[in-house]
């Protein structure tokens, strides 16, 4: 096995950030890597031949001479956008087309912490944004806040990270940390709070996300990443994976042995799967039809409650503790709140187009609960990585390219993926 020998950790990673962060993509250490990865690895990531010259037959390489194998061509040559560190992809107006954009990421502050972006998933928030469908957007825009890499450099005061960690980031970058709900650790309602995208930063400066080489970021605001998990699996788990967590975890139905529902079995509803199965419970997935069966009992479910069969669905009356509701499509709520036993919940992640009527009697008289959840805090969110970790849940993804994610885009609008699209940014982007 090949030892990679690097004279300075934080100088490799601020001289060579992309070729240093796919080094420990790769599994290597600051120590050595194993020459079958690199061999593996050098036709996506790099020159094949050359990666193949330079590793046979050798019992230690420089870093330096690595880092040449595994170069790639900078794209930022006649990039619209002004000049700036960092290259992305970016939404200019409602047609939400992305194209490459130059923008420039702060220096780094004490706190800070630099990331060589590897994966950025795919969300529908993104979708929604550069359309423009939730209000007029701040364009030019760089979607993304699925965001995993590996730290390239940090801040004099980092405590957290040191270069060559996994980190990653999620749906807001900035909260106060002096407010009432800050303090209380309730970071997702602090009145201050500055999303990953489409947002301006406490400097003044715009906020734009992971679909770009890399991300400054305060320590506070990061996640230490698992080492034992794929980190294109991972790169979902910051929106969809925190989003369907926190449910289970704030509503107490986490408890082995319950019996949950979960609505829809797409990029959300197949992590609330993994999570009921993981924590122990029963889970049964609600789809309008048992299309989907098979791919839900791989996962661990019990089977699905076809919504679309009122047999299968008045014998499933009365006989959940909790659901999970992940639809965003108009979708009939009333029935569903009838699967629910006496004092089950309902928690919506969802967000149809229509506000639903919701038969208050059936609440009422049953002591139901329903409910919302929004995303996850950053304790929260840290936890759920470390379950994931603890017991090996990534999302199931299609890895792509930057040159598809327009394609990709339609393709998801379409519910046309299996479960959540995520982008190879070391792959596809080079500055």
């Amino acid at each position: 096995m090949p030892r990679v020998a690097v004279k300075s950790v934080a100088d490799a990673g601020r001289k060579f950030p992309r070729e240093f962060a796919l080094l420990h993509q790769l599994g290597g250490t600051d120590k050595d890597v194993d020459s079958e990865a690199l061999l593996k690895g050098a036709p996506v990531y790099g020159d094949a031949a050359a990666v193949k010259s330079l590793v046979e037959g050798k019992d230690s390489i420089e870093f330096e001479q690595l880092a040449k194998a595994f170069a790639k061509k900078s794209q930022s040559a006649s990039v619209e956008g002004p000049e700036g560190n960092c290259l992305g992809w970016a939404a200019r107006d409602g047609s939400g087309t992305l194209a490459p954009y130059k923008f420039s990421r702060r220096q780094l502050q004490p706190n800070d912490v630099m990331i060589k972006i590897t994966h950025a998933g795919m969300c529908h928030s993104d979708l929604h944004t550069i359309k423009g469908d939730w209000g007029p957007a701040k364009y030019p825009v760089v979607p993304g806040h699925e965001i995993v890499g590996i730290v390239t450099d940090i801040g004099s005061s980092v405590k957290k990270f040191k270069p060559g960690d996994r980190a990653g980031v999620g749906v807001f970058v900035q909260s106060c940390r002096e407010c009432g709900m800050c303090k209380a650790g309730e970071d997702i309602f602090c009145p201050k709070l500055v999303y990953t995208y489409n947002a301006t930063q406490y400097d003044g400066s715009p906020a734009q996300g992971g679909y770009s080489t890399h991300v400054v970021v305060d320590e506070t605001h990061s996640f230490t990443i698992p080492t034992n998990l794929d980190l294109a699996g991972v790169a979902p788990l910051l929106c969809a994976g925190i989003t369907t967590f926190s449910p289970y975890k704030d509503h107490g139905l986490d408890k082995a042995g319950l019996k949950i529902g979960v609505v829809g079995l797409g990029g959300l509803g197949h992590m609330a799967v993994k999570f009921g199965v993981a924590f122990g419970c029963e889970v049964y997935v609600i789809s309008r039809s048992k299309a989907k069966e098979a791919e839900a009992k791989a996962m661990g479910a019990k089977a699905i409650i076809p919504s679309g069969d009122e047999a299968a669905m008045k014998e499933a009356a009365g006989t959940l503790n909790g659901i999970i509701d992940t639809v965003s499509a108009k979708h009939d709520v009333n029935a569903l709140l009838a699967l629910l036993a006496p004092r089950g919940r309902m928690v919506v992640v969802g967000l149809p187009p229509d506000m639903p009527t919701i038969n208050h009697f059936a609440v009422v008289q049953r002591n139901l609960v329903y409910s919302g959840s929004s995303i996850g805090n950053l304790h929260t969110t840290q936890q759920m990585l470390d379950f994931c970790g603890e017991k090996g849940i990534t999302a199931d993804v299609e890895v792509i390219d930057m040159e598809y994610v327009n394609t990709a885009m339609e393709r998801m609008k379409e519910g046309d993926v299996k479960f959540r699209f995520v982008i190879d940014i070391n792959k596809s982007l080079a500055l």
